[in-house]
């Protein structure tokens, strides 16, 4: 599906920011939405799950223990 969606965890990435998960969960929205940017009244149900996305993402990645060290 989203193949360009870099993987977020050790020992894939270092370091991970918070744009970093917002960048994934757009770029999974548009994915599914099929909008790149959506229309007006489309905006803020939009702009919600991005959000929501991004902070699922976030607690995932809090919660992951990767064998060998912490996950983030």
């Amino acid at each position: 599906m989203c193949r360009s969606i870099k993987t977020l965890r050790p020992p894939y990435a270092d370091s991970v920011t918070e744009a970093d998960t917002r960048a994934a969960a757009l770029q999974y929205v548009r994915k599914i939405s099929g909008f790149r940017r959506p229309a007006a009244h489309n905006a803020e149900a939009f702009d919600k799950a991005v959000e929501a996305i991004a902070a699922a993402t976030a607690e995932l990645l809090d919660s992951l223990e990767v064998r060998g060290g912490a996950a983030r």
